[in-house]
């Protein structure tokens, strides 16, 4: 692989990450704050690619000298650049959330909430307020929760949400687990709205000891799955 070659090589890197960062693609790998990085990283990659030929072609040339080339090998640099093209990733489900313990972190605060009707809080909003607020905000309040349905090994249903520090990597799972009106047909990995009411009730999670609340299902229906997978905002 010469310097031309490498060139090649960093053009389409800098290319993919481009298409990636303009369009949904990142969000698979990456929280959507990083996305002005991303881009920045795109474009200097394509930048430094450009400028490496044109030093090349440029620059003083020996008439006998030696180029050296690298391995062949380098050539493999290529493949994940067309994985990450032609093949996205599901984003993160039941699998890895029932493997992992609960991210749950007491917050800094609350936001306040609407004084009447119904509240549609995320699902590490309310674990955070029925945890470690004891409900207070949110008892006798018609709530509506979204996320996608795991079961543990004796089939207790959970609605979860992965959340990222950073990227798909390092992504941990906040979890409510259900009573009440429960679906009789439960499918992991589907995406449900839950309308419910908060109860005290509260079990541990089996991998961490971590604490997760229960939340009494009203209502179960099927919900589209977001455009973004992954719930950041318990880390913000």
């Amino acid at each position: 692989m010469n310097r031309h070659a490498q060139s090649a090589v960093m053009f389409l890197l800098g290319a993919t990450l481009l298409h990636a960062g303009s369009t949904d693609l990142y969000l698979r790998y990456v929280k959507s704050g990083l996305r002005p990085l991303l881009l920045l990283s795109g474009a200097v990659l394509i930048a430094a690619a450009v400028a490496t030929v044109w030093y090349e072609r440029r620059g003083p040339r020996k008439e006998h000298q030696h180029q050296h080339h690298e391995p062949r090998v380098s050539w493999l640099l290529v493949l994940p650049l067309l994985a990450l093209v032609l093949v996205a990733p599901p984003a993160l489900g039941s699998y890895s959330a029932m493997r992992t313990g609960t991210a749950l972190q007491q917050p800094y605060g609350y936001d306040e909430l609407p004084a009447k009707g119904p509240l549609r809080l995320g699902v590490a909003d309310y674990a955070g307020r029925a945890v470690y607020d004891q409900g207070r905000s949110i008892k006798g309040r018609e709530l509506k929760v979204t996320g996608f349905l795991a079961m543990d090994r004796a089939g207790h249903p959970y609605l979860v949400r992965m959340a990222l520090n950073c990227c798909a990597a390092d992504a941990q799972p906040v979890k409510i687990a259900l009573t009440g009106a429960i679906p009789p047909v439960l499918r992991p990995d589907a995406w449900l709205e839950v309308t419910g009411t908060y109860t005290p009730e509260r079990t541990k999670d089996p991998v961490n000891n971590g604490p997760i609340p229960y939340l009494k299902v009203t209502e179960a229906r099927p919900a589209t799955a977001p455009a973004d997978p992954y719930d950041e905002t318990w880390n913000e």
